[in-house]
């Protein structure tokens, strides 16, 4: 088997597009290992286990569909931000079937932890990314937000309504969008 030398990107690289042509059940030591053309020990080097592969390609695959294009500061408006979530979502099931649903149930007893971990660490990278777009759109209504109703709070309701379209695969973000012209504009 060939030695050379390889990048934890590298196997991430090839992880994430074994789970997108061949599915979660391909996703192993041994396979990485022979896609990337290096021994089984040099992707231990990288991944302790398994489940630490898996972790790791399931916090690439989410920075793959949701890494912001440059900046949350280049929205124009909020509603530009969550436009561009939706249209994230719907190129990430195509690009990786069935990801979203899936790959909870890819993680078992200690992996379930440092999966859920990894997968909470993506989603406040998103509701980073909508606050941020939240406090440079200049077209708010000044009395929006308050103490009863918070930026955090709406940011909030909002990132609950797009898991729940991303796991229903609803991407028409058309109704959420008029409630928030209705709630903040």
């Amino acid at each position: 088997m060939n030695t050379v030398i390889t990048s934890r990107e590298s196997i991430l690289n090839v992880s994430r597009e074994l789970v997108r042509t061949q599915g979660w059940k391909a996703l192993n030591i041994r396979a990485v290992a022979g896609e990337s053309g290096v021994s089984v020990g040099t992707i231990y080097n990288y991944f302790n286990t398994k489940s630490d592969l898996t972790a790791a390609t399931v916090e690439s695959i989410w920075h793959d569909i949701f890494h912001y294009p440059q900046s949350p500061n280049s929205f124009d408006s909020f509603i530009a931000c969550i436009q561009w979530v939706f249209d994230c979502m719907e190129k990430g099931n195509h690009k990786y079937p069935g990801f979203f649903t899936l790959h909870s149930i890819s993680f078992l007893g200690e992996e379930k932890s440092n999966g859920k971990h990894l997968m909470l660490q993506s989603w406040d990278h998103i509701k980073n990314g909508f606050s941020i777009a939240l406090a440079n759109d200049k077209n708010i209504r000044p009395n929006a937000f308050d103490e009863c109703f918070t930026e955090e709070q709406f940011i909030d309701i909002i990132f609950s309504l797009v898991i729940s379209a991303l796991l229903q695969q609803k991407y028409d973000c058309s109704g959420i969008s008029e409630m928030i012209c209705r709630l903040i504009y």
